[in-house]
């Protein structure tokens, strides 16, 4: 695969396109957007940035190209990388039109955070089994993560050809066995932002404190082992199991109590005030040049 089509230019298209670029790809971009082509330049300068000093300087940048169709973009390309707007109709209509413009053999993979691909394959009529979800986390030239989601219909080399792209360029990739909303990241996200409203909601805590919570506790030890690892180191000498069968049922007796909050008006607001108490008047790209700054010091010290 040497020649890359990203459809859509938001956010994570954009990403995908300054870390596909750096690691020596052309990349052909479709974005109706008026603008596309400034976020283009923009994101590409931030995330060179970033993985310059992370990686040195990269051996020869590849080419990107801003094309006008959907049809322009994908035409002489190795694989499609969709990262339209997260509306599923929106995706499906988008894939649709990809998969009847593009060489038959020619690989789609989905960026979506949530939509299975079953759903993403309804309306291909040419080739749907080339239809799977590809799902970075972001920032994805940062972020290793990539959820490799097939359906049941998917083509099991494309499978095959689609993780072997995102190793090679350097990603952790995961396989998801069986299709679920949100894949398996973000269902570990939402339970842990579950609780984090919740206690919110409750009055047990601020939302800097929870915040602190996580990143001065548990996020420390989850960015270098998952749970399931964690407390199997938990269990003294007998491992897993001896933590399963000594503290499963003070496990159990948290999940009972564990909240499900509703996003109310006045959860929501004071959701947005904890923050901005937080925040303590850092703009958004303040923060965000706080937080890729961390994490290029995380990556660097994780070799």
């Amino acid at each position: 695969m040497a020649t890359i089509a990203v459809v859509g230019a938001g956010l994570i298209g954009a990403s995908w396109t300054a870390l596909l670029t750096w690691k020596g790809y052309d990349v052909a971009v479709c974005d109706p957007s008026p603008t596309a082509s400034g976020r283009l330049d923009a994101v590409t300068a931030k995330a060179w940035s970033a993985l310059r000093q992370i990686e040195g300087a990269p051996a020869t940048p590849g080419a990107r190209r801003l094309c006008a169709t959907v049809a322009e973009a994908v035409e002489g390309v190795d694989l499609v990388i969709e990262a339209g707007p997260e509306a599923l109709e929106t995706k499906q209509a988008l894939i649709a039109e990809i998969d009847a413009a593009c060489a038959e053999e020619v690989p789609i993979a989905s960026s979506t955070t949530a939509h299975t691909p079953s759903d993403l394959q309804k309306g291909t009529r040419r080739n749907p089994a080339r239809v799977i979800v590809a799902h970075p986390f972001n920032p994805p030239h940062l972020i290793p993560l990539v959820e490799i989601v097939p359906s049941a219909a998917t083509a099991p080399d494309v499978t095959d050809r689609v993780r072997a792209f995102f190793d090679g360029i350097g990603k952790t990739t995961i396989l998801v066995k069986r299709e679920a909303t949100g894949h398996i990241a973000n269902r570990l996200a939402a339970a842990l932002y579950r609780e984090a409203v919740h206690l919110v909601a409750e009055g047990i805590a601020s939302v800097e404190d929870v915040d602190k919570a996580v990143t001065a506790g548990p996020g420390l030890r989850w960015s270098v082992m998952g749970p399931h690892m964690l407390y199997h180191l938990g269990g003294g000498a007998g491992g897993y199991r001896g933590y399963l069968d000594h503290l499963g049922p003070a496990q159990e007796r948290r999940w009972a109590d564990l909240g499900a909050p509703s996003l109310t008006p006045a959860v929501k607001d004071a959701l947005v005030e904890g923050v901005k108490a937080e925040a303590d008047g850092r703009t958004l790209s303040e923060l965000e040049n706080e937080r890729d700054a961390a994490l290029i010091a995380l990556l660097k010290a994780r070799g």
